[in-house]
């Protein structure tokens, strides 16, 4: 029973909160989402201070963008060998976007601006009747990027960003513990809490050699999220061991991937603009986690966890053509791979390859209005995954459906 418990406990919180493609959010701008997250090499609005913040100088006006979106997240999971299967409770949450930014005034070369973004989040709950109910009941992970932005233009043909990045937020996750209360024979129950944070930056740079083509290169650094007095607390523990397990505080490092990307943005005619991304992501930055505990929790202070991820890059392709009247349509995918290896893979967030499908409009009434909307599917292969750390395998299959308003206004 110990050495179980101690399987469980020890990869709870790094896990989850390092799962990979899977909970990396690529909805930061409408169009952009509704383009298969492209945007590296095109500056459609403010949201090009998260895509590439070279794009701030080449807005025509100071610019006000929001958008809500709603995020629907569910995870199935089957025994390789037997019929019992598992699906995620229906969950959704609610990313949301601010931007603000355009030159200092009217024709010059600086632009400013200040980006609120969501980049990751987890919203799921298994139940605390389900099989793997030891390693995970429910989790929810929130982050928040805030970004003051400069850019400036040389001239029409180049611009260059930068963006110093705030990173914080909140993250809950509760398990079940492989021991009975003799009170109501139920399982006991371990909660994790935490208010990480770190700093970044995000830069880039944008080309148009030619009217027809666009290039753009963008680099997010990556960010040491750090936890300092999370706490990790016990309830419905049996007395005879309840003093194996106190309440108690620790400390942790996520390093959230940097990532390297480059687009190009080709118009084939003047309505129709095609767009094409790679996404570079240094996953290799998680290669183990560590815990610090101010106690000795179950006889330990401290717990390593082995993770072994690997470098991804995650292909994107999108169109935007205006249909006339103020009306344009956008449309894309993208292929994005899990870069969580076999063996590793558990249901905190069963991190598989992934595929994208998406679509939108925009539609302009008067002239310093922009309506948006889309549309994003997301599903993933139906896998054999091994979870080696703590002897649970199964098939995973993720699916996400996200929808999303906004608006943007031109000063």
């Amino acid at each position: 029973m110990k050495k179980l418990f101690l399987t469980t406990a020890s990869v709870l919180l790094t896990t989850v909160m390092a799962m990979g493609a899977a909970f990396q959010l690529n909805m930061q701008g409408l169009r952009e989402m509704a383009m298969g997250g492209t945007g590296v090499a095109s500056s459609w609005d403010a949201s090009t201070i998260y895509y590439n913040p070279a794009g701030l100088s080449n807005l025509k006006h100071i610019q006000l963008y929001g958008n809500l979106l709603f995020a629907m997240p569910s995870a199935q999971y089957a025994e390789v060998v037997g019929s019992y299967h598992a699906t995620t409770k229906n969950q959704t949450f609610y990313p949301v976007n601010i931007y603000i930014g355009g030159p200092i005034r009217k024709g010059s070369n600086v632009a400013v601006g200040l980006g609120f973004y969501s980049a990751f989040a987890i919203d799921s709950k298994w139940g605390d009747q389900w099989s793997g109910r030891y390693i995970v009941e429910n989790e929810q992970l929130r982050t928040y990027f805030l970004q003051p932005t400069v850019s400036y233009r040389f001239n029409k043909a180049i611009s260059v960003g930068a963006g110093f990045i705030y990173a914080f937020g909140t993250y809950n996750m509760r398990q079940a513990v492989p021991v009975q209360s003799y009170l109501n024979n139920t399982d006991g129950q371990a909660e994790y809490f935490a208010r990480p944070s770190g700093i970044g930056f995000n830069a880039g740079v944008q080309i148009k050699p030619w009217k027809w083509l666009h290039i753009g290169l963008n680099y997010r650094s990556q960010i040491n999220m750090k936890t300092r007095g999370g706490s990790l607390e016990f309830s419905n523990m049996p007395n005879s061991i309840a003093s194996m397990f106190p309440n108690a505080k620790y400390t942790n490092t996520l390093a959230l991937p940097a990532t390297a990307s480059i687009g190009f943005a080709i118009k084939p005619t003047q309505d129709l603009t095609i767009n094409f991304d790679i996404n570079f992501v240094g996953w290799h930055s998680i290669d183990s986690a560590r815990y610090l505990y101010d106690r000795n929790v179950n006889g330990k202070t401290e717990l390593d966890v082995p993770r072994n991820y690997r470098n991804r890059a995650a292909f994107r392709l999108g169109a935007n053509y205006k249909l006339g009247g103020g009306w344009a349509l956008m449309a894309g995918a993208a292929i994005d791979p899990s870069p969580v290896q076999n063996g590793y893979v558990s249901p905190e967030m069963p991190d598989v390859d992934s595929y994208e499908l998406s679509t939108g409009f925009s539609y302009k009434p008067i002239k310093r209005i922009t309506l948006m909307a889309a549309i994003q599917y997301r599903t993933s292969n139906k896998e054999n995954q091994y979870y080696d750390f703590a002897g649970f395998n199964g098939k995973y299959q993720t699916k996400s459906i996200a929808t999303g308003i906004g608006m943007s206004y031109n000063f």
